[in-house]
């Protein structure tokens, strides 16, 4: 019953947002412009503006916020890190790593990345750094690895940052089970977590304890298995599992108020979700779910069943839920502790990327939530609160840019 409450309420949450799409869809289409060119068109006909120079100042429910175009000339932008110093690292999905200093874009792409394999969604993923970076300078990536000529596998690769490039890279996990989509995390623990891709085929791979798809693996900073692992010595289970039962996640960060893990993952038609991560525990995919299958029907009789783990988020329709932050700045004073989360397009319609503010009670339950950046209608990747307080965003796109979000005085 209390799954019910919760999808009927998102669902009234969602159908709103539509309508406030909807109305700002209702403009003209803009013309053509001069010598036949004009804005490119989705399927659906909505029109998908570039990004305008800014900045943008928006009033939201609880501030005045202004988004600053921080840099340009990204290419679908997937994830990014700062450096002791200031500068960003930041991973394309076309397989770059770039490094922004002051704002400003590097034209050439650093050195010392594995060789990647750009296929659809695959590509180079996530970056992060050792815990003990300061004195080791240790860097990882997780990437789609070439594995023979039609073969991918999921890649967790480490080198070292000599202020320049990568150098003395190595994998230190390899997987064939998984190519798509990974995030990783350092946890407080000092282990590394790892998510793997549980969309492929009929989608049985997450709930398979022998296949590391659709999981969340725990390795320490070599890609060994840890000897408390929750599935070490049991038969029948890979031992890096942590978790199981994901589809497809986009999301992965330890809360810095709590140390839990939450990690947030795509539905299918309907369902995107952030879940708490518990060591052994099964969050349900393909076997309960929230959302519709893309034909129509609901992906699970029910949307909640024992033994397997409710999400204290999710969405009905999907907003294609992808990278997220809990704020903890006084910039922003009113959005403490808050949750920052992109979407990249809602009920599948192309061009209405935005990002979302999820509001909790002090036990962590949602009580409401706002969109924001919407007329943007950019596909917003990943979000993250930078040593200055501020928020970064990364628009998943051919043109892609870094928002920073601020006080707008």
């Amino acid at each position: 019953m209390r799954a019910l409450i919760r999808c009927a309420a998102a669902a009234v949450l969602g159908m709103a947002a539509l309508a406030a799409i909807a109305q700002q869809q209702q403009q003209p289409p803009r013309a053509p412009a001069a010598g036949g060119g004009g804005i490119p068109r989705p399927p659906n006909g909505i029109v998908v503006p570039p990004l305008g120079a800014g900045p943008f100042t928006y009033k939201t429910a609880e501030a005045e916020i202004r988004v600053v175009v921080h840099t340009r000339g990204l290419v679908r932008p997937w994830s990014l890190v700062w450096l002791p110093g200031g500068e960003m690292l930041v991973t394309e999905r076309t397989g770059a790593l770039r490094i922004i200093r002051n704002g400003v874009l590097d034209p050439q792409p650093v050195a010392g990345v594995p060789e990647v394999r750009v296929q659809g969604l695959s590509g180079l993923f996530d970056v992060a750094l050792h815990p003990q970076f300061a004195t080791n300078k240790v860097v990882y990536l997780t990437y789609n690895k070439p594995i023979a000529e039609r073969q991918s596998g999921l890649g967790v690769a480490r080198g070292v940052w000599d202020g320049k490039t990568l150098t003395n890279v190595r994998d230190i996990f390899v997987t064939t089970d998984a190519s798509s989509v990974s995030r990783l995390v350092f946890g407080r623990d000092g282990k590394l977590y790892v998510s793997t891709f549980g969309n492929a085929g009929d989608g049985s791979g997450a709930q398979n304890p022998m296949s590391h798809a659709g999981k969340v693996l725990r390795l320490n900073d070599d890609g060994s298995v840890p000897n408390d692992n929750p599935f070490v010595g049991r038969d029948g289970y890979k031992p890096e599992i942590y978790t199981l039962g994901h589809r497809s996640t986009l999301g992965l960060i330890v809360h810095p108020v709590t140390g839990e893990l939450w990690e947030s993952e795509n539905g299918p038609n309907g369902g995107d979700e952030v879940n708490i991560l518990k060591a052994g525990a099964n969050y349900g995919w393909p076997l309960v779910s929230t959302g519709r299958s893309y034909p129509g029907p609901w992906q699970s009789k029910g949307f909640s069943r024992e033994g397997f783990e409710d999400p204290v988020v999710y969405w009905v329709p999907s907003i294609a839920a992808s990278g997220f932050t809990i704020y903890t700045g006084n910039k922003l004073p009113s959005w403490k502790n808050n949750l920052l989360i992109g979407g990249m397009r809602m009920g599948e319609i192309p061009g209405t990327g935005h990002l979302e503010r999820v509001v909790f009670n002090a036990n962590w339950d949602e009580i409401r939530r706002e969109m924001l950046l919407v007329d943007l209608r950019q596909r917003i990747r990943d979000i993250r609160q930078g040593p200055d307080e501020l928020l970064y965003a990364l628009t998943d796109e051919d043109a892609g840019a870094i928002l920073r979000i601020e006080p707008a005085n």
